[in-house]
């Protein structure tokens, strides 16, 4: 009997091991966006409670914890309380297949990458329904944008993987890292990455792409009618993508987990700490763009990944594809 649950009992503490430090991460990457903006502005951030503010964002899940949820009368009540669970669950479920280190994985499989992207297009749906089932013309109309913009970057983002894949030969995330250990792939697609970060930050709703949710012109959006931990659910679902997209980028572009060096002292620091470096150079390029950069108009935001975007990766794919048979480089065993 014990026997047949182990296996189960194993993988349970495996998916709470990846769960945990992801939440409190979200955290604490919350409190960091709003420092480094509070410094950009010349103030200082959140600083009261606790240590240099750091439980500032545990006192605020506490505070939305305990407000009330009010659902409006005339909204589609089963969709409107789905919406921000399917945001969540998605944003967290995608961290099964990110690799920390070499043996650090929860799910190694083959199609890591391919995994990542049907999630990241799945999070589009709990926005959606969270803007139609609100019944209201401005969640409806952030629902609409954050649709549009999600679907237009998703194309370019899988057309600037498609350059690191030609490179790798293997669609596996641990596969991608290891194909690094001679250079990084920020360095020969280095436009590419340029792309990747913009698209990144359409992806997830970031400014100076914050459209969906627009405080001048829609309110906050598709989060509009939502309260108390409805609210902060989305907001949790936001920064699990962003923390996401960031782990992404150092994996295809920063050579994951892999030292800056493979020279002592730089090897002798453990290859997660490696990762959650990167990861954290990505957030505060995020953050610093926050606080720095203007937010788009809706017409520009399309136009730049419609008409700039993707004819630019479609042609640096085929470069790269010329360059690695013209000097035959292309992996061998696994594209050929």
């Amino acid at each position: 009997m014990i026997e047949s649950i182990l296996p189960f009992l194993n993988q349970v503490y495996r998916i709470v091991f990846v769960l945990i430090p992801v939440l409190v991460s979200v955290a604490m990457i919350v409190w960091f966006d709003r420092r480094v903006w509070g410094l950009v502005q010349k103030r200082r951030g959140p600083n009261v409670v606790g240590p240099f503010g750091l439980f500032q964002t545990l006192a605020d899940a506490l505070k939305y914890f305990l407000k009330e949820i009010i659902v409006p009368a005339s909204a589609n009540k089963i969709i409107f309380i789905l919406a921000p669970i399917i945001t969540m669950t998605l944003a967290l479920i995608a961290w099964a297949v990110i690799p920390m280190s070499e043996n650090f994985v929860l799910a190694d499989i083959n199609v890591g990458i391919l995994y990542i992207f049907a999630i990241s297009s799945l999070g589009v749906y709990g926005i959606i329904m969270g803007g139609w089932a609100s019944n209201s013309k401005y969640p409806f109309l952030g629902a609409i944008r954050s649709a549009a913009q999600m679907v237009s970057y998703e194309v370019s983002i899988g057309i600037i993987i498609i350059n690191v894949l030609l490179c790798v030969g293997s669609l596996n995330l641990k596969d991608i890292v290891l194909a690094q250990t001679q250079v990084w792939f920020v360095l020969p697609l280095f436009p590419m990455f340029v792309i990747f970060f913009i698209s990144a930050l359409a992806e997830t709703n970031r400014p100076p792409f914050d459209l969906p949710e627009a405080e001048a012109e829609l309110v906050a959006g598709y989060q509009t009618e939502y309260s108390g931990m409805m609210y902060a659910m989305f907001w949790l679902g936001e920064y699990a993508n962003i923390l996401l997209m960031c782990a992404l980028g150092s994996i295809l572009f920063l050579g994951g987990w892999l030292p800056l060096f493979d020279i002592a002292p730089f090897n002798l620091i453990p290859s997660p700490i490696w990762m959650v470096l990167k990861i954290l150079f990505l957030f505060f390029l995020f953050a610093m763009i926050k606080a720095i950069v203007p937010r788009y108009r809706y017409d520009q935001l399309m136009r730049l990944g419609w008409k700039i975007f993707l004819p630019f990766s479609l042609l640096y794919v085929v470069l790269t594809a010329s360059f690695l048979v013209y000097f035959d480089l292309l992996p061998k065993g696994k594209i050929q």
